[in-house]
């Protein structure tokens, strides 16, 4: 059975921009969905000079807050990657 699809609507349908990275000053690459997060905690991710300062601003945030900001944690692991990624020598 042969399905036809709508392509330019599912195209439209997709978000594009929450993936893409965005140069916040220093060299630090955060997306636009991790931004969202951290102003959505007022976490001062503009003065970090890298990610392992993000991610320490991020962790104090998770502390205190405990289980209530699964999305917090969730930019954290995405971090936590990209870092990782980045840094480690090869």
């Amino acid at each position: 059975m042969d399905k036809d699809y709508d392509i330019s609507s599912l195209v439209s349908q997709m978000d594009f921009n929450s993936g893409k990275l965005q140069d916040i000053g220093n060299g630090v690459l955060l997306t636009n969905q991790e931004i969202t997060v951290l102003d959505r905690y007022s976490i001062d991710y503009k003065k970090c000079t890298n990610l392992k300062e993000v991610l320490f601003e991020v962790e104090s945030i998770i502390e205190e807050l405990g289980d209530a900001c699964e999305d917090l944690d969730y930019i954290s692991s995405t971090i936590a990657e990209r870092d990782y990624y980045q840094n480690t020598n090869k």
